[in-house]
């Protein structure tokens, strides 16, 4: 069950997640490409393209905590979901070491951010 792929195609400016909404998945894309952008002192800041292979959202996948950013693909994309319940099925399987190191990573993005 955990394992379903959810794959969409996008159009140009059209916005995968916004800013400030709660996450609870992750994104990789297939093909096209996805900015991320955040809102700095009221201006729009474009923060990083992500392209083919290129993995966005993860740390709402994480920690479900809201987007830092919001995604927008450029000129077209194919995207595929990465969901919570897929996560949470892999991450049983890792080491107990390696969850606590990602929630630590995440804490620290976030806290490093605001």
């Amino acid at each position: 069950m955990g394992d379903i792929i959810v794959r969409r195609s996008y159009k140009a400016g059209e916005t995968v997640f916004r800013e400030g909404e709660q996450g609870s998945s992750a994104f990789v894309v297939q093909s096209g490409e996805v900015v991320i952008s955040k809102v700095v002192d009221g201006k729009d800041q474009e923060l990083a393209v992500v392209g083919k292979g290129g993995i966005f959202g993860e740390m709402a996948l994480i920690d479900e905590q809201p987007r830092m950013a919001t995604a927008k693909v450029r000129d077209g994309a194919t995207i595929m979901t990465i969901s919570n319940l897929m996560y949470k099925d892999k991450l049983k399987q890792s080491d107990p070491f390696i969850r606590a190191l990602l929630r630590i990573l995440v804490e620290t993005v976030r806290s490093s951010s605001k």
